[in-house]
């Protein structure tokens, strides 16, 4: 029992420390892609997102279809939720990763490859989160979660389609197979893209990571008398908890998550360190963190909302093909977009 629990957490370890080094190695970041699509720019990125979340999904329900892990137990296959509260946790995310120029998974990423910015990011986000999961703002969510959430027969893509009378097998495998192949036409369409292997293996192995999470903690961990939660990649909530941990570390113990927060540090500094990558940065002007600060907190706050954030959400909730998860996407997404262009733009300093 005692040794599940161990190998979880080894094995989350192992996962952030593979999650790390792809991410700086690779620049692996829903904002950097978003730019660089909406502006007519550098469009690889946007496509090695679309692959990793192509992969995530046929690996994942690959393993869903064949018994070895039930995604049902994840948080994002509820019977019961509240789309708007998902929607507008997702716009805060998003507009606040604009902000603070990366999500907290890309924090995590920078600060290991010595980027003081994203240290700020980092315990603004982990202090906001758990305020809205367990703090002062949380009593404000959850009454918004229980006044507007609704109980649905059909909570994922594979449940919507066995209402139309096909198989439950048949549906999860017709709507894996829909959403991935798109991606991938989507992906490989880019004549730039095709000539970049090292992004393609980026996408190939985020997206493996996002099931090999499903796999060690709803298969590895499986066990009646000491279940962990299942659950893969996500990064509000586990930030959260591993700065408390930090902090209480004798009255807590660890987890998958708080494993895989310190793996991408550990990850990105080590790949930093070995390829010259690591050099120290600041703050340009107080302004500039304030900003940043302001877009941690709003990743914080959204992200507890969403049950997720562009890892979370985008990539492992997605693998689910939950409904809630597109919803929560779809907020990340226009508020990412508001960001990034329009009235709401969020302006260059000055000073960069």
């Amino acid at each position: 029992m005692e040794s599940s629990t161990q190998l979880v957490i080894l094995a989350g370890l192992i996962i952030g420390l593979v999650y790390g080094a792809v991410g700086l190695l690779s620049g692996f970041c829903l904002m950097s892609s978003m730019r660089g699509w909406l502006a007519g720019g550098d469009g690889r990125l946007v496509r090695t997102y679309a692959l990793a979340i192509a992969v995530a999904i046929a690996a994942s329900q690959l393993l869903a279809g064949s018994g070895m892990v039930d995604l049902g137990k994840s948080i994002y296959l509820q019977q019961s939720f509240s789309a708007p509260v998902l929607f507008l946790g997702g716009l805060l995310f998003g507009y606040g990763m604009v902000l603070s120029n990366g999500c907290g998974s890309r924090a995590l990423v920078l600060l290991g490859r010595g980027n003081l910015r994203s240290f700020v990011v980092v315990i603004v986000l982990a202090m906001a989160a758990q305020m809205t999961l367990k703090g002062l703002i949380a009593p404000a969510r959850i009454a918004l979660v229980q006044s507007s959430q609704a109980t649905v027969s059909a909570n994922s893509l594979p449940s919507l389609l066995a209402t139309l009378g096909l198989g439950d097998a048949v549906s999860r495998a017709l709507a894996a197979a829909l959403i991935a192949v798109a991606l991938i036409l989507f992906a490989f369409a880019h004549p730039a893209f095709r000539r970049s292997p090292g992004q393609i293996a980026a996408g190939l192995v985020v997206g493996l990571l996002v099931a090999g999470g499903w796999f060690v903690t709803g298969h590895l961990g499986a066990d009646d008398f000491n279940p962990v939660p299942v659950t893969s990649l996500t990064f509000i909530a586990p930030i959260a908890d591993a700065l408390q941990y930090v902090m209480l570390s004798t009255g807590l113990t660890l987890n998958f998550g708080i494993a895989t927060v310190a793996g991408v540090f550990a990850g990105s500094l080590v790949t930093a360190l070995a390829t010259g990558r690591f050099h120290l940065e600041g703050y340009s002007s107080p302004r500039h963190m304030l900003r940043s600060a302001g877009g941690a907190a709003l990743m914080g706050i959204g992200g507890v909302m969403a049950f997720g954030c562009s890892v979370g959400q985008g990539l492992t909730g997605v693998s689910t093909l939950a409904l809630g998860s597109f919803v929560a996407v779809a907020g990340i997404l226009l508020g990412t977009t508001a960001g990034l262009r329009g009235s709401l733009r969020v302006q260059p300093l000055a000073v960069a």
